[in-house]
């Protein structure tokens, strides 16, 4: 597969409805918020997390799609998979000191899994396949307006044992939902980190079109009580004519604005509450825009 050779920033919208999007557990499970804003927050890994689990799902079994970051993985386990594949014997803490071998060993755990390659990875560790910088990063999500968090009263009609039954014991229960939230995040693409010849991550045409699907789809297959209604609103892609980038990222970004409507009075409680707006007048040479939701 060929490796990207431009850079991209997109904006990216999703929002949740009577969910929660992001609990925090330093707060009792709470969404995250700023606060001095009142607005709410997304982690970064939250969101790797459902691309991850959505390139899983999509995927299955096809070679070069694994995931290294799961839940309950063994992060050596996989290291030791590419050393046997390259037919070195593994030291602890230790690469080979060949730089080829050392980098063999890197090259095929980007070639084996789409998150090394798209994200990067640490891999230092007692069986050591070294380290990469992954081309695609994004930031946390914010939302556009305050959110107000509500603590909803539940009660579990059914009981563990027969001794709660006799007692008639109806547990009592909390469950915190935001009801209405847009949240907005930016992403970054280096089609120079993809694309190096001694450190890219091999990163590929085909790898962003996979991204852009799981962005796309992955609240679809991402389904939870806790979480509500949540649904991705807008993808706005920024594509450069070069590795390195034509303008900065934050002078784009500023070209997607979200407003309120106006025609709905009171606290956004739909997407139809806000106005999105797109502006490719005038863009910089070598950009171009694109609507991909």
């Amino acid at each position: 597969m060929t490796a990207i050779s431009n850079r991209y920033d997109f904006v990216y919208l999703f929002d949740v409805k009577d969910g929660n999007p992001n609990g925090d557990p330093d707060a009792g499970n709470l969404p995250r918020l700023d606060p001095e804003t009142g607005k709410g927050l997304v982690t970064d890994v939250a969101l790797k997390r459902k691309i991850r689990n959505y390139v899983a799902m999509a995927k299955g079994e096809a070679p070069g799609f694994d995931i290294y970051m799961q839940e309950r993985a063994v992060l050596n386990r996989a290291h030791l998979r590419a050393y046997e594949a390259k037919g070195l014997k593994s030291e602890a803490k230790k690469l080979p000191k060949d730089q080829d071998e050392a980098r063999s060993l890197t090259r095929w755990m980007c070639d084996n899994f789409f998150d090394i390659r798209t994200f990067g990875a640490v891999m230092s560790t007692e069986v050591n396949a070294g380290q990469v910088r992954g081309p695609v990063q994004l930031t946390f999500a914010r939302s556009h307006d305050p959110i107000v968090p509500l603590e909803i009263t539940i009660t579990r009609s059914s009981v563990t044992n027969e001794k709660d039954a006799l007692l008639n014991d109806r547990t009592m229960g909390r469950k915190h939902i935001v009801p209405y939230g847009l949240y907005r995040a930016h992403g970054f693409i280096s089609g120079r980190l993809a694309n190096d010849a001694r450190k890219g991550t091999g990163f590929s045409e085909d790898d962003l079109a996979l991204l852009w699907e799981s962005l796309k789809q992955m609240f679809e297959h991402d389904r939870a009580a806790a979480r509500g209604m949540m649904t991705a609103r807008g993808l706005i892609v920024f594509k450069h004519d070069s590795d390195l980038g034509n303008a900065s990222a934050d002078s784009l970004f500023k070209r997607v604005t979200l407003a309120r409507s106006g025609e709905r009075a009171g606290a956004p409680r739909e997407f139809e509450d806000y106005v999105v707006t797109v502006d490719d007048a005038n863009l910089p040479d070598g950009v171009t825009v694109q609507q991909l939701i």
